[in-house]
């Protein structure tokens, strides 16, 4: 029996793809609609069985509070939020605000699909080594502190850090390559693996992701610092 549902993320597009997808395959989409103070009081005002919540940023503070109005004022609706790859922090707070489920965004329509029948049965929609990890979260929220931003940090190169500055400044692959005295085959590398290491598709997104981590202020304070001096003979 199809699911009556709403589709909600942060791209409209991406909201009415899913919808279609999911019409095609029998069920009753009520809605898609981009994320908002709006969408909260739409799944509210016309509760849906499920709500499919997408979201490019699971570990930003605030992000869950729709799924948290939703929850109180409709707490029949099963909400499966569809997000990137999560920090136990970001799927913690999912589960935290009342989400019953967490699928990749990247998921096949089949596992959004059993995702949104566990749901509306009452069962936690998600993968086991997830929720393993969103538990330890919510037992010991002081194991893991929040330092997105450090932990970014550590995985980059020196090289690949005056990139990434250099990209959220907006030099283009030429102006990289001349101020940093390198081919522009090679700064093309390099700008490619900081994407690759911050999980990101564009250069626009790893600035934005730099900005919002405080990343951004710890490569240029790393990219200013000089080097240790060497010990005494």
């Amino acid at each position: 029996m199809g699911v009556r549902l709403m589709v909600v993320d942060d791209h409209r597009l991406l909201a009415e793809a899913l919808a279609s997808a999911l019409k095609l395959r029998g069920h009753r989409v009520l809605a898609a609609a981009a994320p908002s103070a709006g969408a909260a009081e739409l799944v509210v005002s016309r509760a849906p069985e499920v709500c499919l919540l997408g979201t490019a940023t699971p570990a930003e503070p605030g992000v869950f509070d729709p799924v948290v109005r939703i929850k109180k004022e409709r707490p029949q609706v099963a909400v499966v939020v569809l997000g990137p790859v999560p920090s136990p922090r970001g799927i913690a707070s999912a589960f935290a605000a009342g989400a019953s489920g967490y699928v990749r965004h990247d998921e096949r329509i089949e596992g959004v699909e059993r995702a949104m029948m566990k749901a509306r049965a009452g069962e936690a929609a998600v993968a086991p080594q997830l929720l393993q990890g969103a538990f330890a979260e919510l037992l010991n929220p002081a194991a893991q502190p929040d330092d997105e931003g450090a932990r970014l940090l550590r995985m980059l190169t020196p090289r690949e850090v005056e990139v990434l500055v250099r990209v959220a400044e907006g030099e283009d692959t030429r102006l990289i390559a001349a101020g940093m005295g390198i081919a522009p085959s090679t700064a093309r590398t390099h700008v490619q693996r900081v994407l690759m290491k911050l999980g990101v598709g564009s250069r626009l997104e790893a600035a934005a992701l730099a900005a919002r981590t405080g990343l951004l202020e710890r490569a240029a304070a790393h990219r200013a610092s000089p080097p240790a001096a060497s010990p005494p003979a």
